[in-house]
């Protein structure tokens, strides 16, 4: 019994290994894909009403829901959110919304 137990363990173990690998080198592939077909762009957003450190969470999280968003730092001391994005997918205007959406009014800065 025990060694029935071992035996279904591994199987399931090295099956998921391999389920993994084809999963990463899937979406390697198609992240090479998508990256070769569209430069991203980066805009940077002056930020209201940021009062705490934890704002910038709140700020960064609204704007990574934004589909395309693929990177977000959010600057407490400044005031300032830098963003890489694909312009294919989204805009500058549509991140903006996202952090307004949630309280923290963004204008684009140094556009």
């Amino acid at each position: 019994m025990k060694k029935s137990i071992i035996a279904m363990a591994t199987i399931a173990i090295v099956g998921m290994g391999g389920l993994s690998v084809v999963l990463s080198s899937g979406s390697t592939s198609e992240a090479q894909t998508v990256s070769a077909e569209a430069p991203l762009a980066t805009a940077s957003f002056s930020i209201e009403n940021m009062t705490c450190a934890t704002c910038p969470i709140s700020v960064r999280k609204a704007m990574m829901r934004v589909d395309g968003v693929e990177t977000v730092d959010v600057d407490f001391a400044t005031k300032i959110a830098t963003v890489t994005f694909d312009p294919a997918v989204t805009t500058a205007d549509t991140i903006a919304a996202a952090s307004t959406d949630v309280g923290y009014p963004a204008t684009r800065s140094g556009a």
